[in-house]
């Protein structure tokens, strides 16, 4: 009987978040989304440069997904878009400390703009479909998210930057130098993201509120 009666406060607690992100004032919205962006300005700090690659290994994808699940399809991409358009704008919070218009010119401008659109691709599965919420379907969609967005714009603009700067390179080449190494590193942090985003999201539709979501 405890055990039954921990699950299901568990259970409510999660389907209390789910509903809580939605009823809040627009404002308090825009204070998660500009407290995310932040979030991933910081976890841009966290960087690792490999040999023989000019874009560093950072935590920023942790935070895009994570923003994707808290805050939803449309303030999850916006929290992303803040953290773009405001370091365009010159915040150095990009990584190293960087900002400017001259930073998305370069060769990691392709990675930060998928950032936006895999919040905005993630945030809509997790609003619109309570399967996608089992672990292993949230491990996909946020493998897609960052492997085929994130790293998908990021590479076409990479060759981009090295065509421009005189650089000849083949696939594998980009590959090494802007996915290969990223592998195994953006795993571990998809998978700590979506077992994370699997305890806070309900799998079922408890009551007209989140049924009217789908």
């Amino acid at each position: 009987m405890e055990l039954n009666l921990y699950v299901n406060k568990y259970k409510q607690a999660r389907y209390t978040f789910f509903k809580w992100r939605y009823e809040l004032e627009l404002y308090h919205k825009l204070l998660l989304a500009i407290s995310f962006a932040c979030i991933t300005g910081i976890a841009a700090q966290l960087r690792f440069y490999l040999p023989g690659s000019p874009v560093p290994l950072t935590g920023q994808t942790f935070a895009v997904l994570l923003s994707a699940v808290v805050l939803g399809k449309w303030w999850g991409g916006i929290s992303q878009g803040l953290y773009l358009g405001v370091g365009m704008a010159g915040v150095p919070w990009f990584a190293g400390m960087n900002g400017g218009l001259s930073y998305l010119a370069g060769p990691t401008g392709g990675y930060l703009i998928g950032f936006v659109l895999a919040a905005f691709f993630l945030g809509y599965w997790v609003d619109h479909s309570v399967k996608s919420r089992s672990y292993w379907r949230m491990l996909a969609l946020m493998v897609t998210a960052n492997f085929g967005l994130v790293f998908g714009l990021g590479l076409l603009q990479l060759y981009g930057w090295l065509s421009i700067a005189g650089t000849t390179i083949d696939l594998w080449g980009l590959l090494m130098m802007g996915f290969v190494p990223f592998i195994i590193g953006d795993l571990i942090k998809i998978a700590i993201a979506a077992g994370i985003a699997t305890g806070i999201t309900p799998k079922q539709a408890y009551g007209r509120e989140v049924e009217s979501l789908h």
